[in-house]
């Protein structure tokens, strides 16, 4: 399946009438999982990215460049349209251009743009703090205007309802909107009349996360036009258990054979396409090659 292709299935998904959950994958084996067990689409997270290539914190440490690397990778491996957290698209608004150039390239379905000024500044501490929405706003006509495939989906994301208010949060969504992205993340939003209000206020497909799953069910939720809902980023951290777990068995002497939680030999060569490798052995490395 083409860039192109999984792009439009992603944006099809966005015209229907449900709500789902994408699989939260950070690498080509999870991707693949997603992708055979049924998901529509998956989602990178920008915390999963850092863990997964740098086994570091949420902090903007990881490059551009790693971030999309790592998008390369899972887009070769699977077929899985999926999106990807962009955070703050790596600087200034000529940084937003390059980040939706890499991740394009990359083969990404969607990728959001948020208005967090990040990274954290000196003597900030926990606070959250927004750039205006002038500059917001200058972010997402920058991503919009990078774009070379229309079929990319230009995410805008904003935390606002949690840190500066619902009504901060609308005049943005409401500004973003006008700057021509395609949908909406909204972060934060934890009440029915919050969701109301901000399908009443915007008329873009919309994601949210976290609560917004609590305060309505899934056909209230696609009913006010919030086509996905995450539900955390659980993948990667079951995989670090998992690692864990087996290292500390083996470190204590447990044998191979009976090491908790390993794959079957059916799964490990589902995952890896053993199938595709063992006919393409066949075909392209077999002394018959030319035939009789």
């Amino acid at each position: 399946m083409t860039f192109i292709e999984r792009r439009e299935r992603f944006r099809a998904h966005l015209e229907t009438d449900r709500c789902i959950v994408p699989a939260s994958v950070f690498d080509a084996f999870s991707a693949r999982i997603a992708e055979d067990l049924g998901y529509e689409m998956g989602i990178v997270g920008g915390s999963t990215a850092s863990l997964a290539v740098l086994g570091a914190p949420d902090l903007i440490v990881l490059t551009l460049t790693e971030f999309a690397d790592q998008c390369r990778r899972i887009s070769r491996a699977s077929a899985l349209p999926f999106m990807v957290d962009a955070d703050h698209g790596y600087g200034n608004a000529l940084n937003v251009m390059r980040t939706v150039e890499e991740c394009e390239a990359a083969g990404v379905a969607a990728l959001t743009i948020e208005d967090t000024a990040l990274p954290q500044a000196y003597g900030q501490g926990a606070e959250t703090r927004l750039l205006s929405v002038d500059e917001g706003v200058g972010k997402m006509k920058a991503a919009v205007a990078a774009r070379r495939d229309p079929s990319l989906v230009i995410v805008g994301r904003t935390s606002a309802a949690g840190v500066t208010g619902i009504d901060d949060a609308i005049a943005r969504a409401r500004a973003y909107e006008a700057a021509g992205v395609d949908a909406l993340f909204l972060l934060n939003v934890t009440a029915r009349d919050q969701i109301e209000a901000l399908a009443e206020a915007v008329s873009v497909p919309m994601v949210m996360a976290g609560p917004s799953w609590r305060a309505m069910s899934a056909e209230d939720l696609a009913a006010h036009r919030v086509k996905i809902c995450l539900r955390g980023h659980p993948t990667l951290p079951a995989a670090v258990q998992a690692m864990h777990a087996v290292l500390k068995a083996q470190k204590e002497g447990v044998e191979p054979a009976d090491l908790p939680g390993l794959a079957s030999k059916e799964l490990m060569a589902q995952v890896t396409r053993k199938a595709d490798y063992d006919q393409w052995t066949k075909e392209y490395l077999e002394d018959d090659l030319y035939g009789d």
